[in-house]
C-alpha cells in the first residue's frame, strides 16, 4: 500500500535533532528519512515548516527541506506562520505569499498554544486571505504542545469550529486530532465541511514504546471512539509527527486505529483532496 505522510518535520532545528536522540531513538537524517519511507511504503511527505517562535523570527524555516546530507525526493511543505511578526512587519506577508507561489509549497501552518493567539484572532485574517487565493488548506497545531509555556487555552480544536464558519471557503486541517481532545475535534471535522483532522503525533516514542502503546487497550479504544463516533474516515489523513516516533512501527499502530476498508482512503487518497500539489508529484 503506497502511504503518504502528510504531517511530519525535517528542519535543521536542534528541537527535532534532540527529540531524535532522546525520545524516538531515529535517525535524524536525509539518509535516515529516506530509509524509513522505504521501509513503510511512504512515496510523499508534507513537511510542516517551523518558524521561531520570538518575535524577531520570522515565518517559515530556511532550515527546512535540506539536512546536513541533503534532502529526500517527493517532499512538499507547509509554510509555518509567525503571527507576532505579522503585528509589525508588512513585509511578513509578502514573505508567506513568496513562500507560497513555490511549487513545493502546498499550504500553510499555526501553532496556536505555542503563540498566544486564537486562530479566529483578525491578526490571521490575511493568512486566510492567502489561502483562499492560492487555494491551499491552513493545517492547525491543536492540542497538547510540547513546551511548558505553551498556552492550551489557545489550542483547543473547539476554536476551530468558529473558524470554520468564519472562513467556509478555506479547508482546514485538525493536526495531532486535537489529543487529547479528540472527541471534540472530530465533532468539529463531521459538522464542517472544510474541516479535516490528522492523525501525526499520537504518540512519541521509540519503536519498543510505539509496540507497548498499541496494547494499550484503553487508549487504542479511546482513539477508534472518536473516529467510530464521527464515522468520516473520508476526512482523516495519516501523519506520523516524525522524527517524535519511527515511522514504520507507527503506521503499524495507525492501521489498528482504522478498519481496513479506509485503509487506502486516511494513508493515502484523502491527502490528495487536501493538499493538491501532491498530484503534481504523485
Amino acid at each position: 500500500m503506497k502511504i503518504i505522510d502528510a504531517h511530519f518535520h525535517f528542519s535543521n532545528r536542534l528541537g527535532f535533532k534532540e527529540t531524535a536522540k532522546n525520545i524516538s531513538q531515529v535517525e535524524f537524517s536525509a539518509h535516515g528519512l529516506r530509509k524509513e519511507f522505504g521501509q513503510a511504503g511512504v512515496v510523499a511527505g508534507i513537511i510542516m515548516a517551523t518558524p521561531g517562535r520570538e518575535p524577531d523570527q520570522p515565518s517559515g524555516s530556511p532550515e527546512e527541506f535540506d539536512l546536513e546530507d541533503g534532502t529526500v525526493e517527493g517532499l512538499l511543505s507547509c509554510v509555518g506562520v509567525n503571527p507576532e511578526k505579522l503585528k509589525e512587519d508588512h513585509d511578513e506577508l509578502d514573505y508567506i505569499e513568496g513562500e507560497l507561489k513555490k511549487r513545493w509549497v502546498t499550504g500553510i501552518k499555526l501553532y496556536p498554544g505555542y503563540f498566544p493567539y486564537y486562530v479566529y484572532d483578525p491578526i490571521y485574517d490575511p493568512i486566510y486571505e492567502l489561502a483562499r487565493k492560492y487555494q491551499v488548506p491552513v493545517a492547525i497545531h491543536c492540542g497538547d504542545t510540547q513546551s511548558p509555556k505553551g498556552l492550551l487555552k489557545y489550542s483547543h480544536p473547539l476554536t476551530i469550529d468558529e473558524l470554520a464558519v468564519k472562513q467556509e471557503e478555506v479547508t482546514f486541517v485538525i493536526c495531532h486530532m486535537g489529543v487529547p481532545w479528540v472527541i471534540d475535534a472530530v465533532e468539529v471535522m463531521a459538522k464542517n465541511p472544510n474541516v479535516y483532522v490528522d492523525l501525526s503525533g499520537l504518540l512519541a516514542g521509540n519503536k519498543e514504546h510505539v509496540m507497548k502503546m498499541k496494547e494499550k487497550k484503553l487508549y487504542v479504544e479511546y482513539i477508534q471512539q472518536a473516529l467510530v463516533l464521527s464515522n468520516r474516515y473520508d476526512k482523516v489523513l495519516y501523519g506520523s509527527d516524525w522524527p517524535l516516533v519511527p515511522i514504520e512501527p507507527y503506521v503499524e499502530f495507525i492501521k489498528q486505529l482504522i478498519p481496513e476498508e479506509y485503509h487506502e482512503a486516511v494513508f493515502y487518497r484523502n491527502a490528495l483532496k487536501v493538499y493538491p500539489k501532491l498530484n503534481e508529484i504523485l
